[in-house]
């Protein structure tokens, strides 16, 4: 379709011809714009969303102030979708019930009555049950609404208008903090003290602080819910001086003696936006499971403020090393990313450092300063403009009053007279005659002289920046001292805590180890006996089934299964079935294919490597840790031919240096070890080359203490590989005398 667009005159309009990715790519944006600014990013002036600055100015124009009483949450939403966010009732119902929640809010900014839902994380009543008002925070933000403070704009319909952004006579972006998702961006900005920040802006108005400078008066953020932030000092620098990084929050907690000697943890704050009920289930089902072995049980004894019991399994058990492994396993620690992505000047998404945020809240305060000094200026200069005819019209009050009786047009008669204007003459006309007593002018003359005075005052706060950042500053001070640390809204909840100087030790750690020897059948059942040392013929199979694979190991191992489809598969011994019976088929447990075989099975270790070779005879050196799979469908490690198979799985033992490589053919190679590459996986080099024949067996060896291999009759012996030197992927030669006739070395 050609992209120049032909209007075509229809009875409904004009159709353009337009090729559709040059629409979806305009309507797509558009959205996305739309989403950032209208839905999911605060703006950094004020730190609200449309939904919540609508929420809030809706109660304002009901009149719901905190000295006052509370309306139904039903009215409120109501007149929020009916006027100026025409969206679904449930979805401005949820943002009312946040402002509401104090363990989700620092600072609320309504005043909930009612069901309001809990840390628990249950939900709140219905929206007909309930009641709201504003808090005094609420109305901090919305102080100087009709004082010209901010600009206003047409809602939706048109009919009514609403603020663009709140005055915002208090820092709510990071007092409360904020998160979101828009598209291709999101945000999520913790609380913070508002002392503090009061503290760090008082710092910015007299100087020029550093982010570092800035961060010793914010140490980090103080959620609602408490906890110990344990975050390293140098990584809450980088964060704050990036405007992204993240913060690690733990429960705070104590231990509560109990006869005996024993004892029991207490948790008493949890970390913020973990739900208490869905925390609980987690470390029961952890206790269940055995990843937890040295806790013993979990109570929630929570009344109004958290109680969360843990009780250790032994009185023994160190409580900070216990809690540590509980830390790593559970909610009780969480990390809080901090993406500080808001909208400067309600506009333009970007990622602002602490103090870019700081600067923009104050930026803001003074323009509120700058316009409602001026929109006081004005009101004194129209109340000066009264008073003024008020005077005339004192000094000559008997021809005042002889034209108001006598002429049939007074106001023009009174213009003309004492030359005064529209207004003047008016406000004359409209006294009352109770205030023509003498005391009256007196109280005038009053009036007007402070009038005088403040008008100089406003001229020269707005002719001075020194002047109105001083006025700023006091603003601040105010705050500072309304939500002070001593207070009970401006304690600090969230403390200040060092990282762990426990040593770090992995859950597997606490697990309880116990010995046990794995066997696996040659038809793929397998089993895990309690015990090492046992008596391996005494082991029961399936009638015509037999031995394969005998390990000893720990309940905490892995097990690592290599197949003949070149796959690896990962096992915990904990998880095999017991001893009694003959266990389960190990394909069934590791989801492999019916036509393929296991070839090898060993307990995980790090640090060891294996030869793993297909019957093409190419192959190479795996780590262990390459081996590990996630999943039960297992990991690809050796990519082998539609049709083909792999051959051969060979731990290498640390004196190894050669590899012994056997063909079906009866030939015989030896080569440097050094020769095959390390790979993660792949189809690797040849090993040995083959005229109508395959690889049949594989093994490293230490040549210093010569080739092992086993003679027909299953005796163990030792050749000289040197007699079978040659360059990788050779045909090689004859094997010892002796040699297995199925090819195979079983070492």
């Amino acid at each position: 379709m050609s992209k120049k667009s032909t209007p075509t005159a229809v009875s409904a309009g004009i159709i353009l011809e337009q090729p559709l990715v040059d629409i979806l790519s305009e309507k797509y944006l558009a959205y996305a714009l739309s989403t950032i600014m209208s839905r999911s990013l605060p703006d950094v002036r004020d730190g609200l969303k449309p939904v919540h600055r609508r929420l809030l100015f809706a109660m304002n124009e009901l009149h719901l102030k905190s000295s006052g009483s509370p309306k139904k949450s039903a009215r409120v939403v109501g007149d929020v979708i009916g006027k100026f966010h025409p969206h679904g009732d449930q979805s401005v119902y949820d943002a009312l019930v946040r402002l509401a929640q104090e363990f989700a809010v620092r600072y609320p900014l309504v005043d909930g009555q009612g069901n309001f839902g809990n840390i628990d994380g249950d939900n709140a009543a219905a929206m007909r049950y309930t009641e709201a008002r504003l808090t005094p925070v609420a109305e901090l933000l919305m102080d100087g609404l009709d004082e010209d403070a901010v600009d206003f704009r047409s809602t939706y319909d048109g009919e009514t208008r609403e603020p663009i952004v709140m005055p915002a006579g208090f820092p709510n972006l990071l007092a409360n903090g904020s998160s979101g998702i828009a598209v291709g961006m999101a945000t999520n900005i913790p609380p913070h003290n508002v002392a503090e920040l009061c503290e760090a802006m008082e710092a910015l108005i007299e100087g020029d602080p550093s982010v570092q400078d800035l961060v010793k008066m914010i140490p980090g953020p103080d959620f609602p819910t408490g906890g110990i932030l344990v975050e390293e000092r140098a990584a809450i620098v980088e964060a704050y001086s990036k405007g992204r990084g993240s913060f690690r929050l733990r429960a705070k907690w104590e231990t509560e003696e109990l006869k005996g000697g024993s004892y029991q943890i207490i948790v008493t704050e949890i970390p913020y936006q973990v739900q208490k009920a869905k925390l609980i289930e987690d470390i029961a089902k952890l206790i269940g499971d055995k990843k937890l072995t040295l806790l013993d049980d979990v109570r929630d004894e929570s009344a109004e403020d958290v109680r969360l019991v843990l009780v250790p399994k032994s009185r023994n058990v160190e409580a900070a090393l216990l809690m540590e492994q509980i830390f790593r396993a559970t909610d009780l620690e969480t990390r809080f990313s901090l993406n500080m992505n808001v909208l400067d000047g309600g506009r333009t998404p970007r990622v602002m450092n602490l103090k870019e945020v700081l600067q923009a809240f104050l930026a803001h305060r003074q323009e509120v300063l700058q316009r409602r000094a001026r929109n006081r200026l004005g009101e004194v200069d129209r109340r000066l403009e009264i008073l003024a005819g008020y005077l005339i019209a004192y000094l000559n009050l008997d021809k005042v009053i002889k034209i108001i009786r006598t002429e049939d047009e007074p106001k023009e008669k009174l213009i003309k007279a004492f030359k005064l204007n529209d207004v003047q003459a008016d406000a004359i006309l409209n006294m009352r005659l109770r205030n023509l007593r003498k005391l009256e002018e007196m109280e005038i003359r009053t009036e007007n002289k402070q009038l005088l005075e403040e008008k100089a005052e406003l001229e020269t706060l707005l002719g001075s920046e020194r002047r109105q950042w001083t006025a700023i500053k006091k603003q601040i001070q105010a705050l500072g001292k309304q939500f002070g640390k001593d207070t009970p809204l401006g304690k600090r909840r969230t403390k200040i805590g060092k990282p762990s100087q426990i040593t770090v030790v992995s859950a597997e750690e606490f697990i309880e180890k116990e010995p046990v020897t794995v066997v696996c059948s040659a038809q793929g059942w397998i089993r895990a006996m309690k015990g090492h040392g046992l008596d391996t013929t005494t082991f029961k199979y399936k009638d015509g089934d037999e031995e394969r694979f005998i390990m000893q190991c720990q309940t905490t191992d892995k097990i690592v299964v290599f197949a003949s489809n070149g796959r690896s598969y990962t096992l915990g011994a904990d998880k095999l079935p017991s001893g009694r019976g003959f266990g389960e088929p190990v394909r069934l447990m590791i989801e492999m294919p019916p036509q393929d075989d296991v070839l090898g099975m060993y307990v995980y270790n790090e640090n060891d490597r294996y030869l793993m070779a297909g019957a093409d005879g190419r192959g190479f050196v795996v780590k262990a840790p390459d081996c590990i799979a996630q999943t039960k469908n297992g990991r690809i490690i050796l990519n082998v031919d539609e049709g083909g198979k792999a051959a051969v799985v060979q731990p290498i033992g640390a004196k190894h240096d050669h590899v012994a490589v056997m063909g079906t053919n009866r030939k015989l190679v030896v080569f440097a070890l050094s020769e095959v590459p390390e790979m993660g996986r792949g189809k690797g080099v040849t090993l040995q080359k083959y005229h109508g024949g395959s690889l049949a067996d594989a093994i490293t060896f230490a040549m210093a203490e010569g080739m092992p291999f086993s003679d027909g009759r299953g005796s163990k012996k030792t050749a000289n590989g040197k007699l079978w030197l040659a360059a990788r992927a050779s045909q090689g030669k004859l094997p010892p005398e002796g040699f297995r006739r199925d090819n195979r070395f079983k070492v």
